[in-house]
């Protein structure tokens, strides 16, 4: 698809969003701030304010790429103490380099990163028209028996 395209479907989210009264307009960060929590030993009951994301898109001048952004300004998150401690949980943080003091930052920047890709890839599905189709594919819309 073209940077326009892609712009163009940002703007139907933008339009979504601001219809549905969000705050923050995203399309799956708190998916990605979830399974990060959780796999990081982060305060789980913290996921709901620190979701609040706002992807920001817009086309460069010369309208053959765009610039894309995620701002998360109520994550909630810590590098030492609480659930940081459990032995998975910090050998998760070891590997990307967060775990201990002074690393939070750092932490803050690898998941704001990961909901910009997220985002970025979700957007890209809707926009190219495989979203719904996978889901199709997969049989994720289809009620199940067993339960």
């Amino acid at each position: 698809m073209t940077p326009s395209e892609f712009f163009e479907a940002y703007q139907g989210v933008v339009s979504g969003s601001i219809a549905a009264g969000m705050i923050g307009i995203n399309i799956n960060v708190a998916n990605m701030i979830a399974a990060i929590f959780t796999a990081c030993g982060q305060d789980i009951a913290c996921v709901h304010e620190s979701s609040l994301g706002h992807l920001h898109i817009e086309l460069t001048a010369d309208g053959n790429a765009v610039y894309a952004s995620m701002v998360l300004p109520s994550l909630i998150i810590g590098t030492v103490g609480g659930g940081t401690a459990l032995p998975q949980q910090q050998e998760c943080l070891a590997l990307m380099g967060c775990a201990g003091p002074g690393k939070v930052r750092r932490l803050a920047e690898i998941i704001a990163g990961a909901c910009l890709a997220l985002d970025l890839s979700t957007l890209a599905a809707i926009a190219g028209g495989q979203f719904a189709t996978s889901h199709e594919k997969l049989g994720r819309n289809r009620p199940v028996d067993f339960l």
